[in-house]
């Protein structure tokens, strides 16, 4: 066995301010082009109006999710950090309620995940191309 540090970046650009999409493929991608077969993957947006969560890959829940998130970081209240000519002030906070990353473990050569979850990049003010690290560290077989 020997040890490996490998690292990607994916780079995801939504065609509208809001969405949540499921980048698990991505993450197995990632685990399979670094022979992973026992470590973690690291997952984090490299934005501040963006997030990486696990949950179900659901279309259902991810309407709820967006509309949890709207209520409580709702879009065009007069937030301070609009003083700065910035416009999302409701993005950065909706990112905090998400997070910024995950580390999926690696069992034995396949993601480690429960049945039912998936890792999910949320966007909060999109449009533009952003950046995920994906970091695989452990050891080969």
């Amino acid at each position: 066995m020997t040890v490996v540090a490998h690292t990607e970046y994916l780079t995801i650009r939504t065609p509208s301010r809001y969405e949540i999409r499921d980048i698990t493929p991505d993450i197995e991608r990632v685990r399979a082009a670094a022979g992973l077969w026992d470590g973690t993957i690291l997952v984090s947006t490299m934005h501040i109006t963006s997030s990486i969560f696990v949950n179900d890959h659901e279309p259902g829940l991810w309407r709820d999710i967006l509309a949890w998130a709207e209520k409580l970081a709702p879009y065009g209240e007069d937030y301070a950090h609009h003083q700065t000519g910035e416009d999302n002030g409701d993005a950065h906070l909706k990112r905090m309620l998400l997070g910024h990353q995950v580390i999926v473990p690696v069992t034995k050569g396949a993601l480690d995940l429960g049945p039912w979850e998936r890792v999910h990049y949320g966007e909060f003010d999109g449009m533009r191309p952003k950046r995920v690290l994906l970091k695989a560290l452990g050891i080969r077989e």
